[in-house]
């Protein structure tokens, strides 16, 4: 192999719930995979990039792009599937300053959940792929509601419900937790300036400083670009 000298530019903020550590492995798995002219398949990414992760989720969007549907089975072997999008929603996030590492956002989780909590969870899972799946954005308000995660996390976070609020009102479609936090993130169809100011102004009043973003999914995973 030739000497070569590798620069990280990684400007997803880290601790915040947003797949910063999957994307470094994606990008690093691309880039190493492009010096051993191609060898592995985007299959092998995955599930090397699933097994240095430690879970399947994140790295799957990070490898393949797109919204997507992804379990580990008893064996670990991995399926994964697409989602659509439609193409009109954009995603507001906004980006506390305060982080919350994955350990601590995990330690707050019970090793139980009730059933109807879990019956609860299992139902907006189906309806936010079939809203997603079938261009229903007015279903994501229900879709995105949560009771196994987001009330265990929101001591770590206290603003994160009138965040929430400012964004429901504003006329977000869903706005939930990216990951386990910090990060808010609010789905819009238009709006979106609107939803994003409004949630700046109710995590100013509730004095936590951030940045807020607007944004759009993309199709397009970890990829090589050619500089001349």
């Amino acid at each position: 192999m030739p000497a070569l000298r590798i620069n990280c530019d990684n400007k997803i903020p880290l601790a915040r719930g947003m797949g910063s550590s999957a994307a470094a492995i994606a990008g690093g798995l691309v880039a190493a995979n492009s010096l051993c002219s191609q060898e592995y398949t985007v299959s092998d990414l995955l599930e090397m990039a699933a097994t240095i992760e430690g879970h399947p989720d994140n790295v799957a969007a990070a490898v393949l792009g797109g919204m997507r549907l992804v379990i580990m089975d008893e064996g670990s072997r991995l399926y994964t599937v697409p989602v659509n999008v439609p193409p009109e929603l954009h995603a507001v996030v906004f980006v506390p300053q305060v982080r919350i590492s994955t350990e601590d956002a995990r330690s707050v989780l019970p090793e139980k959940v009730a059933m109807l909590d879990a019956v609860h969870n299992m139902g907006r899972v189906g309806l936010l792929v079939a809203a997603m799946a079938t261009n229903h954005p007015e279903y994501l308000a229900v879709a995105t509601q949560d009771r196994i995660h987001q009330p265990y996390r929101q001591p770590l976070f206290p603003a994160m419900k009138v965040i929430f609020q400012a964004a429901l009102d504003a006329g977000a479609m869903g706005v939930f937790l990216s990951g386990s936090g910090s990060t808010v993130l609010a789905l819009t169809k238009g709006r979106e300036m609107t939803v994003a100011y409004e949630m700046a102004e109710a995590a100013r009043q509730a004095n936590v400083e951030g940045n807020v973003s607007v944004t759009q999914p993309t199709l397009l995973g970890a990829h090589l670009i050619e500089q001349g």
